[in-house]
C-alpha cells in the first residue's frame, strides 16, 4: 500500500538553493519512490518557486494565517510534486530565503514566516486543507520544525519526523513571538518550545516529532555531546531510540561525470585520463599557471565552521609546497579579503571567485585534483560525495558525515586498495598542513592517486540505500501512528 508523506522544507533543488538542505530535499521524492512512498513537498512561495509551479490548484485559503492573508496551492515545479504556501506578505521578497540583501541580516519577522510554514504542514495533514490524506509529516531543519509541534499540541494522531541537516542552526526567537503562533500557553516550558529564554524552533521539533534523524551516523552520536549538542544534547539523549542517523545520498544522474553538461570533457573511471581537459579548463577559469602539483578546491560558505579561518592561515604554505588552489564560496567578509588578498598575492597558484555557481562547482569537481574540506563539525557533507563520484579526492577532518563516507589513504588502506580520500584529526594549522602535505606527497605517485580516484568513483552513494532506510523508517511511524502520538511527554 502507497503511503504518502508530506516534506516540510524551506528550500529544494531545483527550485531554491542555499545549501546541501535543498539538495537532500530535492532528491529525496525520488529516493522514495520504489519503495511505494508518495512525497510531497510543501515550500514557502518565494518567487522562484512561484515562477516555477505549473498545474496549481487552490486546496485552501487563509484570512488570517500567522498576520498574512494566504493559500495552499498544488502542483508541480522542478520535477517535484509541490503544495506551495502563497503568502506574498512572507515570501514575496527579492534575495535569497533567510536575508535581507539590503543589511545581510535575517529577515527579522522569520518566526513568522516559518511558523506559517508549519502551521500550513500541520493543517494539510489534519484535514484542514486539502485532502487530509497524508499518513506522516516528515520536518527539515528549524524552518519545518513547528510542523511536528502544532500536531502534537493538536493532539493528532498523524505522525510526525524531524530532520537535523545542521544543529547549529536551532531557530531561536525573542519570548514576545510565542504568544503569536498559536500554540498553547502550556507548550511555552523547558519541556516544550522554551529554549534559553525564547522559543526554539528546532526544539519544538525534536520534543514534539515521533522520531528524530539527522544526515549521518557519527553526526547522531556527536549531538548527544556538549561539543556539537548546541545545548540541546541533553534533550536528544532523552530521545533515546528516536534518534537515527542516516546518510545522505547523491542525485547520481545530476551528478554524473560521464554525462555532465557542465563538463569540458565527460568521462567515467575507466577514462579518467580524460580528466586533464578538465583540470585545464580549471586553470583558465580561476587563472591558473601550470604545475607539477595537485590544484586543491574549495566549494563551501567561508565560515570558521567550515575551518575556512584555519585554511586562509595557511595559503603560503600551500603554495610553497608545490599545490594551487582554486576557491569558489562567499561568507564571512573577513574571510573573503582573506582569500583575495591570497589570490593577488599569489597570482597564478591560487585563483578566487566570490559567489556560487552552480555549473563551475560541477567543473572543479570532475578538473580538480582534491577538494579542501577542513570542518571543524560536518552533519554529513555532500561536496565530499560529489569529489568521490568526480575523482576529486576529498582531504577532510574527521568528523560527521566526512567520518562516515571517506576511507583514509592511511598505509593498511592504500596497501589493501581501499582508500579513498585524507582524513586528520583536529581542524588546526598544523593538521591542515599535514593533510596537505601528505596529500601531495600521494599524488606524486600516479599509481596510488589512480586507485583512490576509481575506489571512490565505484562507491554507491546515491540515494537508493538511504532511501530505503528512510521508507522503512516511515512505515514504522506511520504504522504506529496512534500510538506514538499518545506517547508523550506533554
Amino acid at each position: 500500500m502507497s503511503l504518502r508523506a508530506l516534506s516540510v522544507v524551506s528550500e529544494a533543488y531545483p527550485l531554491v538553493k542555499t545549501g546541501g538542505l535543498a539538495d537532500v530535499a530535492g532528491a529525496l521524492p525520488a529516493a522514495l519512490k520504489p519503495y511505494d512512498v508518495a512525497v510531497t513537498t510543501l515550500l514557502p512561495g518565494y518567487n522562484k518557486v512561484m515562477k516555477a509551479l505549473s498545474r496549481g490548484e487552490v486546496l485552501h485559503q487563509y484570512r488570517d494565517l500567522l498576520g498574512a492573508e494566504a493559500r495552499l496551492i498544488a502542483g508541480t515545479a522542478g520535477g517535484l510534486d509541490v503544495i506551495v504556501l502563497d503568502a506574498p506578505e512572507f515570501y514575496a521578497r527579492d534575495g535569497g530565503p533567510y536575508l535581507d540583501p539590503t543589511t545581510g541580516k535575517d529577515w527579522p519577522d522569520n518566526w513568522m514566516r516559518y511558523g506559517a510554514l508549519g502551521r500550513a504542514a500541520a493543517d494539510l495533514a489534519e484535514g484542514k486543507a486539502g485532502d487530509g490524506s497524508f499518513d506522516l509529516v516528515h520536518g527539515h531543519d528549524w524552518q519545518g520544525a513547528l510542523a511536528p509541534a502544532y500536531l502534537r499540541y493538536d493532539g493528532s494522531s498523524v505522525p510526525s519526523i524531524i530532520t537535523i541537516h545542521n544543529i547549529a542552526f536551532p531557530g531561536w526567537f525573542a519570548p514576545e513571538t510565542f504568544s503569536h503562533l498559536g500554540l498553547p500557553q502550556r507548550a511555552y516550558s523547558i519541556e516544550g518550545v522554551e529554549y534559553f529564554g525564547g522559543v526554539g524552533f528546532l526544539k519544538a521539533g525534536l520534543h514534539t516529532a515521533d522520531a528524530i534523524t539527522t544526515v549521518s551516523p557519527t553526526y547522531a552520536e556527536e549531538i548527544r555531546t556538549k561539543e556539537f549538542g548546541m545545548g540541546l544534547e541533553g534533550l536528544i539523549r532523552a530521545r533515546g531510540d528516536r534518534v537515527f542517523g542516516i546518510v545522505n545520498g547523491i542525485d547520481t544522474n545530476v551528478w554524473n561525470p560521464a554525462s555532465d553538461p557542465n563538463l569540458v570533457q565527460q568521462y567515467d573511471a575507466r577514462t579518467l585520463h580524460l580528466r586533464r581537459q578538465n583540470r585545464q579548463a580549471v586553470e583558465k577559469a580561476f587563472g591558473l599557471s601550470d604545475g607539477f602539483g595537485p590544484i586543491f578546491c574549495v566549494i563551501s560558505r567561508l565560515t570558521t565552521q567550515k575551518g575556512m579561518d584555519v585554511l586562509a592561515s595557511l595559503t603560503d604554505d600551500l603554495v610553497a609546497m608545490g599545490g594551487r588552489l582554486a576557491l569558489l564560496g562567499s561568507g564571512d567578509t573577513k574571510l573573503e579579503t582573506a582569500f583575495i588578498a591570497a589570490s593577488n598575492k599569489h597570482r597564478g597558484k591560487i585563483g578566487v571567485t566570490i559567489g556560487y555557481d552552480e555549473a563551475l562547482s560541477h567543473l572543479l569537481q570532475g578538473g580538480a585534483d582534491a577538494i579542501l574540506i577542513p570542518s571543524r563539525f560536518e552533519p554529513c557533507g555532500l561536496t565530499q560525495l560529489y569529489g568521490l563520484r568526480y575523482g576529486c579526492i576529498p582531504v577532510a577532518a574527521n568528523t560527521g558525515g566526512l567520518a562516515d563516507t571517506i576511507i583514509d589513504a592511511n598505509e593498511a588502506a592504500v596497501n589493501a586498495g581501499v582508500a579513498t580520500g585524507f582524513l586528520f584529526h583536529g581542524v588546526t594549522r598544523e593538521s591542515l598542513t599535514g593533510a596537505i602535505a601528505h596529500t601531495i606527497a600521494r599524488y606524486a605517485n600516479r599509481k596510488v592517486w589512480k586507485s583512490l580516484q576509481e575506489q571512490g568513483m565505484r562507491a554507491d552513494y546515491s540515494w537508493a540505500r538511504s532511501g530505503r532506510q528512510y521508507a522503512d523508517l516511515y512505515r514504522r511511524f506511520a504504522k504506529a501512528g496512534s500510538t506514538q502520538a499518545a506517547v508523550s511527554t506533554i
